[in-house]
């Protein structure tokens, strides 16, 4: 029977006199509270069995010498794949790419876009494309056009709040439902 004067006789009794100073060495070793936290879990896990069936000589060697590789381990992962966050704090996205669900999503808001500026009167439609894609001025619109600036100002405005209306009848609608034919403001 093992010397019961120089470790605790349950695993209780083992886990307490160990745990902070386990801590305190993984944190040392990691350069992170948290991630030592997690290794020191590990490690009680593989190293719970033997402590009790009593199988270890000395668990607490047992317990450090699986911590340490543990560490070594997980500082190996880091540096393959290096990750920072912020001491205390959960870190929610692996990436900051969008995630199909933002791909997805965009891709509808793009075709109700495109939709709704098919929708516009030719007019509208005419100064929309020249102001927001080509950027050209009211002044340039309205020479390219052959119109007063004042009716590229009213073209513009109208085809903005048509847009406006369009696009928030489509976020009102569920996805699947198509847009409707007879619109009686875009068709005029």
């Amino acid at each position: 029977m093992p010397d019961e004067g120089n470790r605790p006789s349950t695993f209780e009794g083992f886990y307490r006199a160990t745990v902070a100073p386990l801590r305190r060495y993984l944190a040392r070793l990691l350069g992170n509270s948290t991630e030592a936290q997690d290794v020191a879990h590990d490690a009680y896990l593989r190293v719970y069995p033997k402590v009790q069936d009593e199988s270890a000589r000395n668990p607490e060697a047992v317990l450090y010498t699986t911590a340490r590789r543990l560490a070594i381990n997980q500082l190996k992962r880091r540096s393959i794949a290096p990750v920072t966050p912020d001491p205390g704090t959960v870190e929610t996205a692996a990436s900051s790419a969008p995630g199909v669900v933002q791909e997805v999503m965009a891709r509808q808001e793009l075709h109700q876009l495109e939709q709704a500026i098919a929708q516009l009167p030719e007019g509208c439609r005419a100064v929309l494309l020249l102001r927001k894609i080509e950027l050209l001025s009211h002044q340039e619109i309205a020479s390219r056009l052959g119109i007063a600036v004042s009716t590229v100002e009213k073209q513009h405005a109208r085809a903005l709040r048509l847009l406006r209306t369009a696009l928030s009848a489509a976020s009102d609608r569920p996805a699947a439902t198509p847009h409707p034919a007879s619109n009686p403001e875009v068709t005029s």
